[in-house]
């Protein structure tokens, strides 16, 4: 028995050693961790457990049967993040560049049913020079293995991908189908064809950063959505974000230990809306004022900007934030806002977690470029996702709720449950000036002062329609209410609504406008 297991030590000792000490130090001179370091800073202190230690690729073609590592370039098994179960793989580059083999596949998927079947969240962390050529389409067909399990356990248990060095061609994949992606500036970078492909075929210099870097997938593809300065701070963001998440699809969300008190009310509040409709605020003061000890994950902070979506908590319950932004482009709704908002609420509809919207929209964004690019088809997803949502949707109306983007934000007439507006809100078909130019449009060309009339006309309209009270004689707000007192209503709310049992028509799932 000894020698025995003398032997296992021996495997065990080899395993962990990956690609080996020279491989090592070069991944450490790029500014990047091994696999297990990884593991060892993302995961609460001795609760790994390792599975699939000792397996092994079965190729033996283009001098692969001289390369046999255990493991295979890939860590997998469970842990725990703050005193809760997860999944975990950890892609290794020091074994064949992390590429994908069939039995890469195998333990990725291994882990992945074991997740579903167990209800806790799934973490890739991914550092991979793609798949495995020598293999061809043996590697192939693991990446569509992943992709399917990826698919399946959408809506399931949340799955989060870290890119922690190169992510290109399929495997890009994965990471696009999972629930939120993490990159870190320098060292991450996706794209489904490298820069050398892109100069062949389109004769474009782009450098891997230009190309797929961190930032260019935060700020202005928006396929990435938290962007990071190092691996370390990534690894805790991740245990950030898992603190507002449920484990799975059938538990509520874990609540949160602030101190903050629940009837807190704001003096500042009552000024943060200018007087003058047209002057732009910072959302993100109304937040913070509101939600508990002024914590915020904001998600996607730099694409999109127009609109705020994160998480946060009111009364200790977790909760998902939208809002329009009217420090940038006025908070408007143009396609990017649109998708973004779309995505995040489904989450949260996925997962349990009420929405709460401030609402401060003029419309959506008029012009060729927006009407071309299907503002129309990607303006309705966010209205669908609003739509399909059967969580406790709260709305609170700050200011501007105009048009048919009064009815997307999460209106009482779909299924908002509890809709308030502040004294300062203006529900109304559009602005004052643009409908009075329509409504007195004959009747202001001909008074011998058009300006003036103008000016009585926007009062007398201002006076009658922008402000809540028509919408609230219809029932359409629910209240309207003191600024300072948002927090408390918002909370009492919530708690109204944890019983809250709606459902959608039976089908097999609706079709999204995509």
């Amino acid at each position: 028995m000894r020698e025995k297991l003398d032997l296992l030590e021996r495997r065990r000792a080899e395993a962990e050693q990956g690609g080996g000490a020279a491989r090592l130090k070069a991944q450490h001179a790029k500014g990047k961790l091994s696999a297990r370091e990884r593991l060892d800073a993302f995961l609460d202190e001795g609760s790994f457990t390792e599975l699939d230690r000792f397996v092994t690729h079965r190729s033996t073609d283009f001098g692969l049967a001289d390369q046999i590592v255990y493991g295979d370039g890939v860590v997998t098994g469970f842990g725990k993040v703050n005193g809760r179960l997860v999944y975990v793989f950890s892609q290794d580059f020091t074994v064949l560049g992390g590429s994908l083999s069939e039995t890469h596949a195998e333990k990725i998927c291994k882990i992945m049913e074991l997740a579903m079947r167990n209800g806790a969240p799934v973490i890739g962390l991914n550092d991979s020079g793609g798949a495995r050529i020598q293999e061809g389409v043996v590697s192939l067909g693991g990446y569509a293995d992943i992709f399917l399990r990826n698919t399946l356990a959408s809506g399931v248990v949340p799955q989060i991908s870290a890119i922690l060095g190169p992510c290109a061609g399929g495997a890009v994949y994965s990471p696009a189908i999972t629930d939120f992606t993490f990159m870190v500036r320098g060292t991450s970078y996706m794209f489904v064809t490298g820069p050398n492909v892109v100069k062949t075929v389109t004769h474009e210099d782009v450098t891997m950063e230009q190309l797929g870097g961190a930032d260019t997938h935060g700020g202005t593809s928006g396929v990435s959505h938290f962007t990071c300065g190092s691996e370390l701070e990534c690894l805790e963001q991740i245990r950030t974000l898992l603190s507002y998440l449920p484990s799975n699809n059938v538990d509520a969300p874990p609540r949160g230990a602030g101190t903050d008190p629940r009837d807190r009310r704001d003096e500042a509040l009552l000024d943060l809306v200018p007087d003058n409709a047209n002057k732009p605020y910072d959302m993100h003061e109304v937040l913070k004022r509101v939600i508990d000890d002024a914590e915020f994950l904001e998600v996607q902070p730099d694409f999109a900007a127009n609109i705020i979506v994160g998480f946060a908590r009111l009364g200790g319950y977790s909760v998902g934030i939208v809002a329009n932004q009217p420090a940038v482009l006025a908070g408007v709704l143009d396609i990017n806002a649109s998708v973004k908002a779309a995505r995040f609420i489904r989450f949260c509809d996925c997962f349990n977690i009420p929405i709460v919207t401030f609402e401060d929209v003029p419309g959506f964004l008029p012009g060729l470029a927006q009407e071309h690019g299907g503002i129309i088809k990607h303006g309705a997803k966010l209205l669908f996702a609003y739509c399909e949502a059967t969580v406790p949707k709260l709305t609170v109306i700050t200011r501007k709720a105009y048009g048919g983007a009064y009815d997307v934000m999460s209106s009482k007439h779909i299924r908002g449950d509890f809709n308030v507006a502040w004294p300062t809100a203006e529900i109304a078909v559009m602005g004052p000036k643009g409908a009075v130019e329509i409504l007195f449009k004959k009747e202001i060309a001909e008074s011998a002062d058009p300006v003036a009339a103008t000016e009585e006309k926007v009062s007398e309209y201002s006076g009658k329609f922008a402000n809540p009270y028509v919408a609230a004689s219809r029932g359409f707000v629910d209240d309207i209410i003191d600024p300072r007192d948002t927090r408390p209503r918002l909370i009492n709310a919530l708690e109204s609504l944890q019983g809250k049992r709606d459902t959608n028509p039976p089908k097999k799932h609706g079709n999204i406008p995509l």
